[in-house]
Formats: structure tokens, sequence, C-alpha cells
């Protein structure tokens, strides 16, 4: 059964009732029910799985695939982008995810991300055509910020890239 339950600050669809928490949830997500920037999130999934993988070059292939498809060009975010943000937390903080840092520069990105508001702040009249894309940036906004609890123990890390990264994504949340 598919209905609409609210994830970290959006309404997306979702099998049964259970929010995803973590990547053993990516089924929970009907992906081929919302969309991404270039068209349907159903290779979401896929690319998630091929971050975890631990295989390098598939990983750091698959994040670089994932990031043209949630924040293109490092500030465009879609529908999708918020219902992917917890799964991105999740691999950030498993050791064995071999882009770790990358992933926190993509949620730092994603945190980041103000082009559709800032738009329209300066010509309110596309809100009428582009008031999706404003609520997709502040939900994936949201969804950044709502797992920033586990900061500090990305901040203990012994890679000292992965702690930069960090570091870089709380000065970004707390600004």
């Amino acid at each position: 059964m598919t209905s609409q339950v609210g994830v970290r600050g959006g309404r997306y669809p979702v099998l049964g009732e259970r929010l995803p928490v973590g990547l053993r949830d990516v089924g929970l997500v009907s992906w081929r029910d919302i969309e991404d920037v270039s068209g349907s999130a159903a290779v979401i999934p896929f690319l998630l799985a091929a971050v975890a993988s631990g295989d390098e070059p598939a990983a750091r292939n698959a994040l670089e695939r994932l990031q043209h498809r949630i924040c293109q060009y490092g500030f465009v975010v879609g529908q999708a982008t918020a219902v992917t943000v917890p799964f991105l937390w999740d691999l950030a903080q498993r050791p064995q995810t071999t882009c770790r840092a990358q992933i926190l520069r993509l949620l730092r990105k994603i945190a980041d991300a103000r082009q559709w508001e800032t738009t329209v702040a300066a010509y309110p009249k596309l809100r009428r055509h582009h008031g999706d894309h404003v609520e997709w940036e502040c939900a994936a906004r949201s969804a950044v910020r709502a797992q920033r609890g586990v900061i500090p123990s990305l901040l203990a890390e012994p890679d000292a890239e992965v702690v930069h990264a960090t570091k870089e994504l709380a000065a970004t949340l707390d600004g």
C-alpha cells in the first residue's frame, strides 16, 4: 500500500506508514512516483546501493551520478532530494563507505541550495510556475538539518578528510 507520508520536510509516496531511517529502508520509498532533476527517481536506489558497495571506483561514479540527479550543478535540487538525504546521512556514517567526505560535501551543497528561493524572491510572479521548486529546496535543506545530530560523531572520526568535510557542513548549517 502506498501512502503520502511526511519525510523530513516534504510529503512523498512511501510504502506503508513507517518513515525511512537508514539505507535498509530504501525500499519504503516509491521512487517511481517522484522525480529527480533528470526525470524519474527510480534509479536512485541503485545508485545508493553502488555508493554503499565498498567498490571505490563504482561508489564514486554512482555518487557523481546521484549528485547530478539530486543536486545538479551543485545547487539545483529536485523533488527526490529531500527523501534521499536520510540515506546519504546513513552512508556518511558507515566506515566502509569509500566516499564519505564527498557525501558530506554533497549534503553541504544541498543545505546551501537556494536557487529557486532567491529567484522567486526577486520575481514573485514566478512562484505560480515554480512554487514546487521552492518547496523542494526548503524540504531538502530541512532534511539535511534534521540529522545534524550525527555531526559530533563524524568530527571524532580518524579520517581527516571526513572531519574536514564535516566541519565545512557544520559551518554551513550554523550559518
